[in-house]
């Protein structure tokens, strides 16, 4: 596949094995197709030690750029189970998310998972590694993160930032509290946190 063709292609998110994620992200790359595991790192007690390992942000998932009319070579990849959609059309992620999320991880910037956040205040960062970036902006322990979400996946990570950093940008509330949000990359200061746990888009939405 040429890397003309890969650009224009959108983002999928494969729905893989639990800890497959290494192994499919390989295997489409040797395939020459276009994949995204953002990974973080994480301290885990290893016998009378700790040791220092990197996982998957999105724990049973990875992106890749393909044609969904021809996803077939996608399919037969070992351990993936199948293409997010509906149904069985595939539905693709929001581009300014997964460029988000690149960004994030591209940046080095501390990051971990965290719960799925909906709606709030937005923000944009205008300095550092992230700057340009749009997201939800929570207090944690002394630190600001900036929370950035695949709506897709209902689910959500979290950079560290510095406050400085972040400038806060008009939000607009949805009319109700099942409003679709408009905007799928957003930021939020949360006083007290209010964590939204992890829910389907839509009751035929193929997702765990």
């Amino acid at each position: 596949m040429s890397m003309e063709a890969q650009n224009n292609h959108l983002w999928y998110a494969l729905r893989v094995k639990s800890r497959y994620e290494n192994s499919v992200a390989s295997h489409l790359q040797a395939r020459g197709f276009e994949s995204f595991l953002p990974l973080y790192k994480c301290r885990r007690r290893w016998s009378d030690r700790f040791k220092e390992i990197e996982l998957p942000l999105f724990p049973g998932y990875v992106f890749c750029q393909f044609d969904p009319s021809n996803r077939l070579p996608i399919l037969t990849v070992p351990g993936i189970v199948h293409v997010v959609g509906v149904g069985r059309t595939p539905i693709s992620v929001e581009q300014t998310e997964i460029a988000a999320i690149q960004t994030a991880v591209k940046s080095g910037l501390p990051r971990k998972p965290w719960p799925f956040l909906e709606v709030g205040q937005k923000v944009r960062i205008e300095h550092g590694p992230l700057c340009g970036v749009e997201g939800i902006l929570v207090g944690f322990r002394g630190h600001q993160r900036i929370v950035l979400s695949v709506t897709l996946l209902q689910r959500s990570v979290a950079v560290q930032v510095d406050e400085a950093w972040v400038s806060p940008l008009r939000c607009t509330l949805p009319a109700s509290s099942t409003s679709q949000p408009h905007s799928l990359a957003m930021i939020h200061r949360l006083i007290p946190i209010i964590l939204f746990a992890p829910r389907c888009c839509t009751s035929s939405c193929r997702l765990p």
